[in-house]
């Protein structure tokens, strides 16, 4: 398929995981793709395998609104426009309560919630001039609380909502927003996670497919999202969980 011939994309994160999947997703599908995170060396090393002609790197604290605002500008300098940006950056940081320090909790927020409003509003005059999409990556973990997450769950829950409200306030000029919300995925940051067979076999015990997610499935939703596929879909935010949020928590019964 080709259906993002001559779009241009917006990608952050994506020196791994979903955003290198969703990345290379948009590519093969004829996208000229900014690949944008803050590693340069891992961002080096996935955009060598891309179609130098349609693809540029951009190494960007997504935390800091001046460094997005500018990042966006060079996009459309060199692409001159903007169809899609899919906001995907984001960290992880696990513990207690009362063990979550100061600096924690705001690295969490500031790259995970306020990164994606910070792409959002840059975005938005360029997104109105190609009636183009907006797509965020939430997560489960941002429609329910996870024990030992706070901060994570604080932050991908404003992502969900803010989707919404995003949804409602940009609907008017032509631009769609959503959320995909994924639960456990073969990436970067679940690396130590999926180590562990045990902790594994918990996981997989509420996902109905029985397995974790692989980050090119996310990927594929996330290009349906941008597509003319959807062109009726905004503020959805949209389970790609294998099956965990159709349960109301209750154990199988054998």
């Amino acid at each position: 398929m080709h259906r993002f011939k001559e779009k241009v994309v917006i990608v952050t994160g994506a020196a791994s995981g979903m955003g290198e999947a969703t990345a290379r997703r948009f590519s093969e599908e004829g996208a000229n793709v900014a690949l944008v995170d803050r590693n340069a060396e891992a961002l080096s090393k996935v955009i060598a395998d891309l179609p130098a002609e349609r693809s540029m790197a951009q190494v960007v604290d997504v935390s800091q609104s001046a460094a997005v605002d500018a990042m966006v500008l060079a996009v459309v300098d060199r692409f001159g426009r903007l169809d899609v940006i899919v906001n995907n950056a984001g960290v992880h940081e696990a513990g207690e309560p009362g063990d979550i320090s100061d600096k924690r909790w705001r690295n969490v927020m500031a790259t995970d919630l306020d990164g994606v409003f910070f792409g959002c509003r840059a975005a938005i005059p360029y997104l109105e001039k190609t009636k183009g999409a907006i797509i965020n990556t939430a997560s489960v973990s941002g429609t329910g609380g996870d024990w030992g997450m706070s901060p994570y769950n604080a932050a991908k829950g404003g992502v969900v909502n803010l989707t919404r409200a995003l949804a409602l306030d940009l609907g008017k000029k032509g631009i769609r927003v959503n959320s995909v919300c994924p639960s456990l995925t073969r990436t970067g940051m679940t690396t130590d996670m999926l180590k562990d067979d045990a902790l594994v076999a918990k996981f997989t015990q509420r996902i109905a497919l029985g397995r974790v997610c692989e980050a090119h499935e996310v990927a594929a939703v996330i290009a349906f999202l941008a597509s003319d596929d959807a062109s009726f879909v905004t503020g959805a935010n949209i389970a790609i969980d294998g099956g965990v949020s159709a349960s109301n928590g209750q154990p199988a019964q054998d």
